[in-house]
């Protein structure tokens, strides 16, 4: 399973975010874990795709999809 950055950046710039830094007020994260989300340099834990489920709309499960093996 892989972390799919497109749905957020794609739920974000609907609710009008254009910019990694706007992930820290939104979703209370830091500048690290706002930064490593848009990037898709991390995947989000569970308390943050619960956020981002909140602010966003897009489940976990959304966020993560399966990859071939």
């Amino acid at each position: 399973m892989a972390y799919d950055r497109s749905r957020l950046l794609n739920a974000a710039h609907q609710r009008g975010d254009q910019h990694w830094t706007d992930l820290i007020t939104r979703l209370g994260v830091s500048r690290a874990t706002a930064y490593r989300l848009w990037t898709g340099r991390g995947e989000p834990k569970a308390t943050i795709a619960a956020a981002v489920e909140r602010e966003y709309g897009v489940t976990a499960r959304q966020l993560v999809e399966r990859t071939a093996a």
